[in-house]
């Protein structure tokens, strides 16, 4: 806790896909891809890494004309790269700034992000790939990138910084602890209590079954011979009458 910060200093992919950079498992494919990739950055690229930015979700209709009439406001720019398709030549959609000045580009890092450009939101931040170290890109399955709730989120960016650890030693002890077994076994004892009297409840039932049925035939057998003297009396009455 001490040496956290919700930005990370140092890129780990298992940190990486943790929501607050305490992970010990990877929990996809993603992330396992990421830890076995050995990535060297590409020696091609030239320039400040410390005096460029990264640019993302641009509109793939946004050209570098465009982008040099919108960041050129924060100062002067020394060259902009627009990643493009090395087949189809089309945008890939983020870019890299260089600026000639620290000061244009910590002014562009703080105002420029979340700026709409042909109707596109984008996302403004400093360049990781020569300045983090064990940096990995997205391709790799590393980055800060990701949509998915589910899987393949990464944390400790600036768009999706860490959240702080929460610290639930006490919780923990206080619900596993000798309170709680006290409530557990009260709780158990209270069932098998109710079991009991259920039980006790059936068995009177079953005995009192068989003194109701007895009684129910008894009433039976005094209507049936109600019945029959009363059909005697009638039959005797009608012999008078005659």
């Amino acid at each position: 806790m001490a040496d956290w910060a919700p930005i990370a200093k140092e890129y780990d992919p298992l940190k990486a896909g943790s929501i607050d950079g305490t992970d010990e498992e990877p929990h996809d494919r993603a992330i396992w891809r990421a830890m076995l990739a050995r990535y060297v950055p590409n020696k091609g690229v030239t320039g400040d890494p410390h005096l460029t930015l990264f640019v993302a979700r641009l509109n793939l209709q946004t050209t570098e004309e465009k982008l040099k009439e919108v960041f050129s406001r924060y100062g002067d720019i020394r060259k902009i790269r627009l990643v493009r398709d090395l087949v189809t030549g089309f945008s890939k959609g983020y870019a890299f700034i260089e600026y000639k000045e620290e000061r244009a580009l910590l002014k562009a890092h703080r105002d420029a992000n979340r700026l709409v450009i042909d109707q596109y939101e984008i996302f403004v931040d400093f360049e990781l790939e020569r300045t983090l170290k064990g940096w990995i890109p997205r391709r790799l399955g590393g980055g800060f990138g990701g949509k998915k709730e589910s899987g393949q989120l990464r944390f400790g960016g600036r768009d999706r910084p860490f959240r702080k650890p929460i610290n639930l030693p006490n919780m923990k002890n206080d619900f596993y602890g000798e309170g709680s077994s006290e409530k557990r076994n009260w709780s158990r004892e209270g069932t098998r209590d109710w079991r009991t009297r259920d039980r006790d409840h059936e068995r009177s039932r079953d005995k009192r079954w068989p003194e109701r049925e007895r009684s129910w035939a008894w009433g039976d057998s005094e209507r049936e011979r109600d019945s029959k003297e009363e059909r005697s009396r009638g039959r005797e009455r009608k012999d008078r009458d005659r």
